[in-house]
């Protein structure tokens, strides 16, 4: 009898043992959320996010740089607070979003720190940091936000944010986490991987109220964030803020590039925003303010934005001819105005005349010969020969592709092919008549004013352009790597070049806004029909390079709206070069700086042709009504 007890008594004790060993493997193997509470006791891993690489301009001026920020964080199962309504005052905050940060925190995890209150900012951690002891389960996490130098480059430079849900999962490096920020436009996007840098750990002791108790093993498991890697632009930032001052209460775009390197002195586009407004805890509100302005805050016209190109395109169409040999530089070709409606009048024209008139007639006397070259003895065969080669040949000087500006959403415009037209016409019907609106940039012809500029740094070079950028080398360590380009021929020759800027010199001298006193330009008006039926204007175009012996900058002016390209671009285009080259604005009768930033650019006969429009406008829908 007592034998049976005795066996029962420890079969007992051997189940109890058993129960306690199956259930200690449970908690403290099987059950990960004890082991990260138990940890949580012992270490708490800190993030060391890395400054994010800073951004210079080409004199090495400091643009972009990085403020400090704090984001709070909490741990749920560690918060205890007296007084809710002294916290929240104490943090700024209304007592929803702190239920509503507590109550996404605890989703998150309970034992595990997520973020409660994102970059409180150095100023606003100053008034609070001797008092957050008062209030266990709370940390902070130190983190950087960009910084601006100077209210422009906004479209440039673009912005960072929080990388969102679909970024992670197309992210195959495996580096970002779910907080992290991340370039989202611009250089900042374009450069990410450079300007990231790697983020580090360190890991804290910290006892079960969470107070820190100094470095875990001495910070032996600890890793060290790296800096990103800094970018040095060919942005002039004293040019930038004079263009963009320039273009205050307009729409439109300036582009100015170095045209022996290929380097972007000038990148404005305007409306704009500031930079500083995508920056910082006012990200969100400010952003849906940007993004939902009918102006289109966030579309950067200079490399974006696609227009008729206008007479500008009439240098190409020369250079092409000259290269194919149907014209001579000095042949004297007789037009009438019988073809197409004209300003300039009948009578002999050479290059030279046809460039510094803008004559339509004698253009379209150079695209005919271009298209119809009697190859073929049928007219629409020999149309579609014609047209192939003058394609091919335009394409060369950089336009209907993009061009490879190193910032992201760069439009590549439109020249109109054989496929194109083939397209449009049934039984691929259709000749020289078609297509010989092209011959003055009219018709389907689309440019970028990114790509104007180019097209006015190959004239400069006599032939040849290099891939426009923005950013020409990386600093790291204090070593700077530049990066190299390679030289884009776009014709057969360059004996042909004097006589394309001869005529633009004389165009440059005809428009009296233009010139810079001492400084010889050369330059092409254009006129960006807007194919608006309102009582609006066309686009006001102008390009140009100065100086013509040794030209240092080329330039591409596009003001929306304002008419003639002979005044709103063209002033624009002269202020900024003279700033440029001289670093002053000379005063003359002429008061171009006071005229570009009053904005009335309007002559008397332009205002009455939008009094017209809109009387017209008017009366057709009062007759809606009727």
């Amino acid at each position: 009898m007592w034998d049976n007890r005795r066996y029962i008594i420890q079969g007992a004790f051997v189940l109890i043992g058993l129960v306690f060993l199956i259930k200690l493997f449970a908690i403290q193997v099987l059950d990960k959320d004890y082991r990260t509470k138990a940890e949580r006791n012992i270490i708490q891993p800190i993030v060391q996010y890395p400054f994010r690489g800073l951004i210079y301009d080409r004199n090495k001026q400091l643009i972009v740089y990085n403020e400090p920020v704090y984001d709070l964080m909490v741990v749920p199962k560690d918060v205890a607070i007296a007084d809710t309504t002294e916290f929240c005052e104490l943090l700024g905050i209304e007592k929803e979003v702190f239920l509503e940060n507590m109550k996404t925190a605890r989703t998150y995890s309970r034992v595990k720190p997520s973020v409660f209150l994102k970059k409180i900012s150095h100023e606003e951690y100053g008034k609070i940091q001797d008092l957050l002891y008062k209030y266990s389960g709370f940390f902070v996490n130190p983190r950087t936000v960009r910084g601006y130098t100077s209210p422009v480059l906004a479209n440039e430079l673009g912005y960072t944010g929080e990388i969102s849900r679909r970024q992670l999962d197309r992210d195959t490096t495996g580096y970002y986490r779910s907080g992290d920020n991340i370039g989202i436009t611009g250089l900042e996007e374009q450069y990410e991987r450079l300007l990231s840098g790697k983020r580090g750990v360190s890991y804290k002791q910290v006892n079960v109220r969470g107070i820190e108790k100094g470095s875990f093993k001495d910070g032996a498991l600890d890793t060290v964030s790296v800096p990103g890697t800094n970018l040095i632009t060919t942005i002039d930032l004293e040019l930038q803020t004079y263009a963009e001052k320039l273009l205050k209460g307009k729409t439109g775009s300036i582009v100015a590039i170095d045209p022996s390197t290929g380097e972007v002195l000038v990148m404005a586009t305007a409306p704009t925003y500031e930079p500083k407004m995508l920056s910082g805890r006012e990200f969100g509100k400010n952003y849906g303010k940007i993004a939902s302005d009918s102006a289109k805050l966030l579309f950067n016209r200079a490399h974006m934005a696609t227009y008729p190109a206008g007479s500008v395109f009439k240098t190409v169409q020369a250079l092409i001819a000259l290269d194919e040999g149907v014209i001579k530089p000095n042949e004297q070709i007789y037009v009438d105005l019988s073809g197409i409606g004209d300003h300039a009048p009948a009578g002999y024209y050479d290059v030279a005349r046809g460039i510094e008139k803008s004559s339509n007639n004698y253009f379209l006397e150079v695209m005919r010969r271009l298209v119809v070259q009697r190859k073929n003895p049928n007219y629409i065969a020999d149309s579609r020969i014609g047209l192939a080669l003058w394609a091919d040949a335009v394409k060369k000087f950089g336009f209907g592709a993009p061009l490879g500006i190193d910032i992201p959403g760069e439009a590549s415009g439109l020249i109109p092919d054989v496929d194109y037209y083939d397209k449009i016409y049934v039984n691929k019907n259709w000749g020289y008549s078609t297509v010989q609106s092209l011959s003055i940039g009219q018709g389907e012809i689309l440019v970028t004013p990114l790509q104007v500029a180019n097209l006015a740094a190959i004239i400069a070079n006599r032939g040849y352009y290099i891939q426009p950028h923005l950013v020409k080398g990386f600093e790291k360590d204090g070593t700077v790597t530049l990066k190299q380009f390679e030289k884009k021929y776009t014709g057969k020759g360059s004996d042909y070049y004097p006589a394309i800027i001869e005529g633009m010199k004389r165009s440059a001298q005809a428009t009296t806004r233009a010139p810079i006193k001492d400084i010889v330009i050369a330059s092409k008006t254009g006129t960006a029909e807007n194919g608006a039926k309102d009582e609006t204007l066309d686009h006001s175009v102008f390009m140009a390079f100065a100086p013509v012996d040794d030209p240092k900058i080329a330039i591409a002016v596009y003001i929306e709206n304002a008419g003639w390209g002979g005044r709103a671009a063209a002033t624009t285009a002269s202020l900024v070069m003279e700033m440029y080259l001289k670093g002053y604005i000379e005063k003359d009768w002429r008061n171009r700086e006071e005229y570009v930033l009053k904005g009335d650019f309007l002559d008397e006969e332009q205002k009455r042709e939008i009094e017209r429009k809109k009387q017209e406008k008017a009366r057709k829908i009062a007759l809606e009504q009727q």
